[in-house]
């Protein structure tokens, strides 16, 4: 069994580290177009220098796992294309590939290893008296803006979202919002429409008509799925993401496996905890093939979400097994302990293979 993984986070990384260690004699090949395994949960500590994200996939993958550092732009006929031509042939493929970030010219995309460590580099030559504009009301949003005023309480931060923290409950949105006010971050509920130069600085244009200028502005906003997926020719839904079957496959292509951030998978939320359990079901299910075994079809549920709010501060929301969200939060240190647990926990999975996830509707 010839099986090529493009992607290696935690989804790519999971797949082919768990088929390793279940098939011996499969033939693994994965793809990455950096020599690195990014925590995304850990890029807005990269981007506030309080914090590493990466480690060198070499110490990631399992012995047999053949790595090929490039770019792959297309699919089809049973091959693989990278973006200096060579073709790597499979059996199988297992499209891994993420989300993607689109950001408005002028802001640096946070959510991108590449991006957080142009932030970390423009965030480290900033004097005191500064001002950070964080761009994004989600999860990825408030981590980047709490870490950053609470270890820079020097710096001017403050965060601009249309909405706020929408897959809260009002209890923990109300708790979230306090925490940032209490470290300092001003937070304008408004859209941005535009960046431009003034006198060295952004100038920053809002919705609402108003302007401010920013020394450093950050795009905290994952809004799209890879090129890959679009430029291959599989069946996308009018987010570009692939569509699947209940056993993960492309439809219309039951050799692709497509999992994480870039599979339509219904009710899926971009995020490890939804990446590692469709990673580590895929190669549960290529074992079964190997062996003549009927496919089982995917399903899990959600447990809570986390956020952290700088330092040791954080907040874990409960959540139904739709990921709705419950009643029910916890915050302060035992909640960051806990997000630190489960932030180790995705990472240890993806490198040994070993991970168990709830059973749900999704």
């Amino acid at each position: 069994m010839r099986v090529v993984v493009v992607g290696a986070g935690y989804a790519g990384t999971i797949a082919a580290n768990r088929l390793a260690k279940r098939v011996p004699d499969a033939e693994i090949t994965i793809v990455n177009d950096r020599p690195e395994f990014v925590e995304r949960v850990r890029l807005h500590q990269q981007t506030a220098g309080t914090g590493g994200a990466a480690t060198p996939l070499s110490s990631m993958l399992r012995k047999g796992i053949a790595f090929r550092l490039g770019t792959a732009v297309k699919i089809g006929g049973n091959q693989v294309v990278l973006a200096d031509g060579e073709q790597l042939g499979f059996d199988y493929a297992v499209i891994a590939t993420g989300g993607s970030v689109h950001p408005i010219p002028g802001s640096i995309p946070v959510g991108t290893w590449e991006g957080a460590r142009a932030a970390e580099g423009r965030l480290t030559a900033l004097q005191d008296g500064g001002d950070v504009t964080v761009v994004g009301g989600g999860l990825t949003g408030i981590e980047t803006a709490s870490e950053i005023a609470r270890s820079r309480k020097g710096l001017k931060v403050r965060l601009v979202a249309d909405e706020f923290a929408a897959g809260l409950s009002d209890g923990a949105r109300r708790k979230v919002r306090k925490s940032l006010e209490k470290a300092g971050v001003e937070i304008l509920a408004d859209r941005i429409v535009g960046i431009s130069q003034g006198r060295g600085r952004d100038v920053v244009r809002l919705a609402s008509g108003s302007a401010f200028e920013s020394d450093v502005t950050l795009w905290a906003v994952i809004s799209g799925v890879s090129d890959f997926v679009a430029q291959s020719g599989l069946a996308v839904d009018e987010r570009g993401r692939a569509l699947v079957d209940r056993f993960l496959r492309s439809e219309g292509s039951p050799n692709v496996f497509v999992v994480g951030d870039c599979a339509a998978v219904p009710g899926a939320r971009p995020s490890c905890a939804t990446a590692s359990p469709q990673g580590a079901h895929t190669a549960d299910n290529l074992r079964r093939i190997s062996r003549g075994k009927d496919l089982e079809p995917y399903s899990m549920g959600y447990v809570g979400q986390a956020v952290g709010l700088g330092g040791m501060n954080a907040l874990m929301q409960l959540v139904r097994s739709d990921d709705s969200p419950r009643n029910l939060y916890f915050s302060g240190f035992f909640a960051a302990v806990t997000k630190e647990i489960v932030s180790r926990y995705a990472k240890f999975g993806s490198r040994t293979a070993i991970y168990v996830w709830r059973k749900g509707r999704i």
